[in-house]
């Protein structure tokens, strides 16, 4: 082994003796790349072989061959790169064969082999790179759309791209994305032999000799791929993407046109159909005899109108298609262009009104899903609607009894129209909703609470909450209970609720820590007490938490009661509780706090 690592040196010479001749290294930073080299090398020549040596190998040389190409356009040399950057290029290329001859099903390490292929100007390898990834790994088609964009965007061969993309169709039979890609590409393909006849025209050039199918230029290979496609996919959502993908391209009309034309007649029954040739009336212009719209006033209501043709193809989509889905599509376009911002008023106005419309109807038809009546309070809440808010979610709490969200929403607008029955309705809002869901309607109930009745009556609903909320959840509470209690009536409150608290398991840290800081807001803040809350504290959260040790000795250090002569015994302890890594964290904090004292 130690022959071949000489050898392997022995052939850097050349490199590294142009290195330091021109200038770019000293002969101390040669050295150090010999020892550093001779190291890697030893790590990928023994007998027991690991893919971090091979990777760690690879970001040396790159990282040299950046610092050659910073230290060249520092000083202007750009000569001699066979000599020395083609031979670093060359051997890492070696090294990434190797690994990945080893370690065949690693993607990401073929994809590193790649990136460093098209950084490094050794493109003419990565065709080679990609059929030997792509022979073991034939089962994934981004990795066929990567090598077939290489072959069409950077190596400009349409011919190599379309055989990968055949080949990878044979493996992947019904899969969209390729389908996607291949038809873009031969429109791609198409558009650049257009130009290139544009070109040839422009400079009155023969055309006749050269090879411009009229079919091709009109795109008819990518006309096939969708007829293919269309017979193993029968997916609307794929044939609106292929329309997508055709209308980009300004040639391609009549294809666009076909495609159109057999989305509506092969998917009628789909709202994503219907949403689709709903939404395409805003991009149809004007008539070309009509006036185009000059004033701000004018382009408003030529937007309404569009808006307006929108909306009467969702209403027959709506009555030919009377589904939870298509309602949805309705809706979401009104909510979008409601949400759109527009300086004209009788524009907000509107489709304020198409937007209240389309609710009431789905409403009517039962046909409304339940985040859907949450947007629908929200919006009415939002303009001040609340008698219908009112209306509406009652409806909702009705069809969605055992919806947290829904009881929320009601007793939201009941908090918003000031109504005497919020306490009530938070009542009836638990007998019919699971205990495990309830934690964000007590919450509500006391931040209402709060606000709206008085200290004892508050401190009933956060008595009944800890009992009602068990487990995690309860943690929350307890916190939000102890803030309460500091809030409203100070420090003696809040002790006499950790007191009554303190057994209640489970806590988090942050329950302690509140009660640490409450009593060192104190005038007159007592370490007994701080003694107390750390030693409750770590009784917890003692085997995990370094930084609850940390500022008890900080404590003990600090305060003006504190007793210096504790903190040894409370390191110790922290050695015998703390485990694996805190442990670890813990000695490195307390060692720099008493470098600090130092």
């Amino acid at each position: 082994m130690a022959e071949i690592i000489q050898e392997r040196i022995e052939d850097r010479l050349p490199e590294l003796e142009q290195l330091e001749r021109i200038g770019l290294f000293s002969r101390a930073e040669i050295k150090a790349i010999i020892k550093k080299a001779s190291d890697l090398e030893y790590r990928i020549q023994r007998r027991a072989l690991f893919k971090e040596d091979f990777i760690n190998y690879v970001q040396y040389e790159i990282n040299l061959l950046e610092l050659i190409q910073r230290r060249r356009a520092r000083i202007g040399y750009s000569f001699k790169k066979d000599e020395i950057e083609n031979s670093i290029v060359h051997r890492v290329q070696g090294v990434f064969r190797r690994a990945s001859a080893k370690w065949k099903d690693d993607v990401q390490l073929w994809l590193s082999y790649v990136v460093f292929c098209k950084k490094w100007a050794a493109k003419a390898q990565l065709s080679k790179v990609f059929s030997a990834m792509l022979a073991i790994h034939s089962n994934k088609p981004a990795l066929w759309i990567m090598a077939a964009k290489w072959e069409m965007e950077d190596r400009l061969s349409s011919e190599s791209a379309r055989q990968l993309f055949l080949r990878a169709l044979r493996f992947h039979p019904e899969c969209p994305k390729l389908y996607q890609e291949y038809f873009r590409m031969e429109l791609m393909h198409a558009e650049k032999l257009r130009k290139e006849k544009q070109e040839f025209e422009k400079a009155k050039m023969d055309v006749g000799a050269l090879d411009y199918p009229e079919e091709i230029l009109k795109g008819e290979l990518a006309r096939i791929i969708y007829k293919n496609s269309l017979s193993i996919i029968k997916d609307a959502e794929f044939h609106v993407s292929l329309l997508s993908i055709a209308q980009l391209f300004d040639f391609a009309k009549d294809l666009q046109k076909e495609i159109y034309d057999d989305l509506q007649a092969l998917h009628t029954d789909d709202p994503l159909t219907w949403d689709y040739v709903a939404r395409r009336e805003l991009e149809i212009e004007s008539q070309s005899g009509e006036e185009q719209p000059t004033t701000k006033q004018a382009k408003a209501v030529e937007v309404c109108r569009k808006e307006e043709r929108c909306c009467a193809v969702y209403e027959e989509a709506v009555k030919t298609l009377p589904t939870e889905a298509m309602w949805k599509c309705y809706i979401n376009f009104c909510l979008e262009r409601f949400a759109k911002k527009t300086n004209s008023q009788f524009l907000r106005e509107k489709r304020l009104e198409r937007t209240m419309i389309a609710f009431r109807k789905a409403h009517e038809l039962k046909l409304l899903l339940e985040f859907q009546y949450k947007q629908w309070i929200e919006l009415l809440l939002h303009h001040d609607f609340i008698k219908e808010a009112l209306e509406v979610v009652v409806a909702g709490t009705e069809l969605f009894r055992d919806s947290v969200t829904m009881w929320q929403m009601k007793l939201q607008v009941l908090i918003d129209s000031k109504s005497p029955d919020v306490a009530a309705l938070f009542e009836e809002a638990f007998v019919h909703l699971k205990p495990q869901v309830c934690l964000p309607l007590w919450i509500s109930w006391a931040e209402w609470s709060e606000g709206a009745q008085s200290q004892e009556d508050t401190e009933a609903v956060f008595k009944k909450a800890i009992l009602a909320v068990r487990g995690s959840d309860s943690v929350t509470l307890k916190n939000k209970y102890l803030d309460w209690a500091y809030r409203s009536a100070g420090y003696k409150k809040a002790r006499a609720v950790f007191k009554s608290l303190q057994e209640s398991r489970p806590f988090s840290v942050d329950f302690f820590r509140k009660i640490i800081q409450f009593e060192k807001e104190q005038e007159s803040c007592k370490m007994a007490n701080l003694r107390e809350y750390y030693e409750r504290a770590l009784r917890e959260f003692g085997s995990v938490d370094s930084d609850l040790w940390m500022d008890y000795i900080k404590e003990e250090l600090n305060h003006p009661l504190g007793k210096p002569e504790n903190c040894g015994q409370i390191y110790w302890r922290a050695m015998k509780m703390l485990q694996g890594e805190s442990a670890e964290v813990f000695v490195a904090k307390h060692a720099m706090h008493q470098a600090g004292h130092l």
